[in-house]
């Protein structure tokens, strides 16, 4: 029921790794900017869509932008080895060379933002708990553009992306920069991306200025804004940017090191219970580590990914583990049992007491309707949920209530028309419950609107019962709880199916 993210990059770009990660349980492929162009992304991209046809298996897009992000330039790509307790200069003059003590920088501003005494990271994109490829500075003066470091354990830095980090300073710089608005016009408009990563949101304007940087797109008007908080700067605006954003992201990687690693649990389970009170995804970031490159995760890894199920977290997302490591299907394989595991002992009675509390009374007309279909399918045992929905947001109401059981989101098309042609919307909400626990969407026959006559209806509902017994989610003798709308009233039933 939890979903699974993955990033696909070197280690997984061909056709037959990508299918292996879609059979696996990876339901939303993430594209990340921060390295390599368009055409490397694309042709990856074009690899996914023929896994999907292949597999027979949905998966939404997501691109995730640079943002403000700061970074060593290593031209030459040659290995830094950094030596403890010497010197080390970081200087915006990027023509120059890389070497172990002068590191160029994609920044002009850092001497003016930093002062003596102030700690950066610098680190291969992501900061793992083994230090041997993180360096860790401490600023000792400021000459000029430049800014002298002392360096505070050895590390060598090889490969092409490091990132810097400087704890707890705001670097001004747009959260939506010039490089990613070109990427979004070109490769994102081109691919009709579902999702939207905005890296380091630190404001709720973040997310409006990148929401109405995509009205202007056609079709990108539907993407869904996720925010993702790397920095102490966003949390502080956690409920106005939870308001504003479709979803969020904790990337817990930068997190650990802008909020003291003591903080970050806490963090975790307040923004993750928001979310779910809010009724919006939120996905957790950097959970199995070390099968990078081992192909079991550590205790602590597996317990920490039950628990950020066991919180509530709609989605796992995978980075550097199956971008570059070494075991992409097998990460994604073993992610999915623990998740399925923990969902076995998730306390929906607790839960759903919870969040009907925390929405109070009177309520609205599809809220009431949502919990009172998930209240029904539990006390009935329903195998499953059927939810006739064209704007997918009945369907993400039910899963708000956490049902034991999988919901099938039946989307019905919607024919919309400017005057030159009709188009049908749908595709897009389809996708974007690939996000949502729980939720599997298969989309309708557009010749059947959401609320029509008796017949269509009963022609919709068991194409959507053969998909549930084709994906072995529904055997005779079971019990379904169907909630659709008729005319203006909306309406939750049960069925008893025969053989």
């Amino acid at each position: 029921m939890t979903k699974i993210v993955g990033t696909l990059g070197p280690k997984s770009r061909t056709v037959e790794i990508i299918s292996g990660c879609l059979n696996a349980g990876m339901s939303v492929a993430r594209f990340d900017f921060s390295w390599g162009d368009a055409e490397y992304h694309q042709e990856t991209l074009d690899n996914l869509k023929a896994a999907v046809k292949s597999t027979k298996k949905l998966c939404a897009v997501m691109l995730d932008t640079v943002g403000p992000e700061l970074q060593v330039v290593n031209r030459a790509e040659h290995p830094i080895s950094l030596q403890a307790d010497t010197s080390v200069v970081l200087t915006p003059d990027q023509d120059k060379e890389a070497t172990s003590n002068l590191l160029p920088i994609n920044f002009t501003g850092l001497s003016k933002a930093v002062k003596k005494g102030d700690t950066i990271f610098i680190g291969q994109y992501l900061f793992t708990g083994s230090e041997t490829t993180t360096v860790w500075l401490e600023v000792t003066e400021i000459n000029g553009e430049d800014v002298v470091c002392l360096i505070k354990n050895s590390a060598t830095l090889g490969g092409q992306l490091y990132t810097l980090h400087v704890s707890q300073i705001r670097i001004d710089l747009p959260t939506l920069t010039d490089k990613d608005k070109e990427v979004i016009s070109t490769w994102g408009v081109r691919n009709n991306i579902d999702f939207l990563s905005l890296s380091y949101t630190r404001h709720a304007e973040d997310i409006r200025h990148a929401r109405d940087f995509l009205s202007k797109l056609g079709d990108l008007r539907q993407t869904q804004i996720f925010a993702k908080f790397e920095n102490a700067e966003g949390l502080t605006h956690f409920d106005e940017i939870l308001q504003e954003a479709d979803g969020i992201i904790i990337s817990r990687g930068n997190l650990g090191i802008d909020v003291p690693p003591e903080k970050v649990f806490l963090f975790q389970k307040a923004a993750v219970y928001k979310c779910n009170m809010a009724g919006k995804p939120a996905v957790v970031t950097r959970v199995v580590d070390s099968m990078t490159d081992n192909l079991r995760p550590t205790r602590a890894e597996a317990t920490d990914i039950a628990n950020a199920v066991l919180d509530g977290s709609d989605a796992i997302l995978l980075g550097a583990e199956t971008l570059r490591g070494l075991y992409p299907v097998e990460t994604i394989s073993v992610v999915g049992r623990i998740c399925a595991e923990a969902e076995k002992v998730f306390n929906q009675d607790l839960y759903y007491k919870k969040t009907l509390k925390h929405v109070g009374e009177p309520m609205s007309h599809l809220e009431s309707i949502a919990s009172s279909a998930v209240r029904a399918a539990i006390k009935v045992k329903a195998s499953v949920l059927l939810c006739f929905t064209s704007t997918g947001r009945a369907a993400r109401l039910i899963s708000k209530y956490r049902p034991t059981m999988p919901v099938i989101s039946v989307v019905i098309p919607r024919l919309k028309t400017n005057q030159l042609r009709w188009t049908f919307s749908g595709a897009f909400e389809a996708r974007q419950s690939l996000i949502v626990r729980g939720l599997f969407p298969i989309l309708a026959d557009p010749r059947h609107p959401a609320e029509s006559t008796n017949a269509t209806n009963e022609s919709v509902l068991k194409v959507a019962l053969d998909h549930g017994k084709a994906i072995g989610v529904i055997k005779p003798h079971d019990r379904v709880v169907v909630c659709q709308k008729l005319g203006d009233a909306s309406v939750v039933k049960i069925l008893e199916l025969e053989d």
